[in-house]
């Protein structure tokens, strides 16, 4: 019995297609606008977003010529009660005044509207002040995208870590260096786009209050400006937020451990230490992170050092922390922990 042998066909075969080269960069942004994390997180920002426009709807109004009556009154009722006290002290100085001293200065001088936050104060409902609340608003949106951001930087990285994709992912791409990189940059465009958002949604949201329950008074004329600067920081901060997520959970390798080593660094050292040891503010990152943000910087007193010159008796040391100083530290700090983490990533055996 003989084997039979099969012979090629006459006609060459048709060559396959090449094989499709996928794109490391377009991988990775469908991953991070796929991952349901970000997803939901991104859901409870529209739904906390559109729930403080209708609480704002509530709370602000057009007050009555009575309500502005009531109030007035009740700041010229004020402001005679401070004026009888006074009175009373000039006409009777306290028996431990210092020497020398005169009476006015003792006593203090007259209480006026302005010192007490003017009629607005006293008012029930009073209407949304756009030029007061402009940059004040951008500051807070600010602050709440930054927290955001830094848990999508955490969980961008760290579900990797978590899931072990990180080595299937090297398996398709295997350098490390060039993965890292694609993602360190998508976290930036997503975290822009984060910051971009919620700097538009507050506009939204202060153009909308102002259109139905603001004042009629016209804004400042650098009102714009200043508030565009104050956003395009607040965009900058973002971006730096989700940037030290994404450091920190680089080196410990773990969502939860990152989110907990922040946790304890706001209540323990921000809070706790900040409060006992005034001179380390300028070292801290809430403290910077304020600095940046807020318009013309943040003036810090350090109450546990005093100022005895002269001029200065027992005053505590002012420090002044600006926006370009602030900027500078965060960055340096993410770099610094994205850099560790990106060497570790390099060096570590994957399993």
């Amino acid at each position: 019995m003989t084997a039979s042998v099969q012979h090629p066909p006459a006609e060459p075969l048709q060559e396959l297609p090449p094989a499709p080269r996928g794109s490391l960069v377009k991988a990775e942004l469908h991953r991070f606008r796929a991952r349901r994390f970000i997803q939901v997180l991104a859901g409870i920002g529209v739904l906390g977003w559109a729930a403080a426009i209708i609480i704002g709807l509530f709370t602000f109004g057009t007050p009555t010529e009575a309500d502005y009556a009531a109030a007035h009154a009740q700041v010229d009722r004020i402001i005679q009660e401070n004026e009888t006290y006074r009175q009373e002290c000039l006409d009777d100085p306290p028996s431990d005044a210092p020497e020398g001293v005169p009476a006015e200065e003792v006593c203090g001088p007259p209480l006026t509207e302005a010192d007490i936050g003017g009629v607005e104060s006293f008012l029930g409902k009073a209407p949304f002040d756009l030029a007061a609340s402009g940059t004040v608003g951008a500051v807070a949106f600010a602050g709440l995208a930054s927290a955001l951001a830094f848990v999508v930087g955490a969980t961008w990285i760290g579900a990797e870590w978590s899931t072990r994709s990180i080595v299937a992912l090297l398996f398709w791409a295997p350098r490390r260096m060039r993965v890292m990189g694609t993602k360190f940059g998508v976290l930036v465009a997503g975290a822009t786009v984060l910051g971009i958002a919620a700097q538009v949604g507050w506009l939204i949201m202060a153009g909308i209050l102002d259109a139905a329950v603001g004042t009629d008074e016209p804004l400042p004329d650098d009102f714009w400006g200043s508030l565009l600067q104050t956003q395009a920081r607040g965009v900058l901060l973002v971006v730096l937020a989700a940037v030290l997520g994404f450091g920190l959970t680089s080196i410990v390798r773990n969502t939860g451990a990152a989110l907990g080593i922040a946790f304890v660094y706001v209540v323990v050292i921000q809070l706790i230490l900040g409060n006992a040891k005034p001179s380390w503010s300028p070292w801290l990152l809430g403290t910077n992170a304020a600095g940046l943000v807020m318009d013309g910087g943040v003036r810090l007193m350090f109450w546990d050092k005093v100022d005895y010159s002269a001029d200065k008796l027992g005053q505590p040391v002012e420090y002044y922390l600006g926006n370009l100083q602030s900027g500078i530290f965060l960055t340096v700090v993410a770099v610094l922990l994205v850099g560790l983490g990106t060497v570790l990533f390099a060096r570590r055996d994957m399993h």
